[in-house]
């Protein structure tokens, strides 16, 4: 999804992970997952770099699929919506 569209998704639940480490923001999502419809979008919002790339693999490995990121200085925002 192109940034624009990142923006105008509605989101089901934000995750706050900045501030914590790897696999603090990881963890987190994975706890949220559970809480969201079925198609339901989640929000991670992480300081920590190595989300950028743990968010992506876990949604693959899991049934889920990574919709996208956006980026700002020091934060990213990642969105994956709920698969099974």
């Amino acid at each position: 999804m192109n940034p624009d569209e990142l923006k105008s998704l509605k989101v089901n639940k934000v995750v706050d992970a900045r501030g914590t480490a790897c696999p603090g923001p990881l963890l987190d999502a994975k706890r949220a997952m559970g809480s969201i419809p079925i198609a339901g979008i989640m929000e991670v919002i992480s300081s920590d770099i190595g989300t950028t790339s743990d968010i992506p693999l876990w949604a693959s490995k899991v049934g889920h699929e990574y919709l996208g990121m956006l980026t700002e200085p020091g934060l990213w925002r990642l969105y994956v919506k709920r698969g099974k």
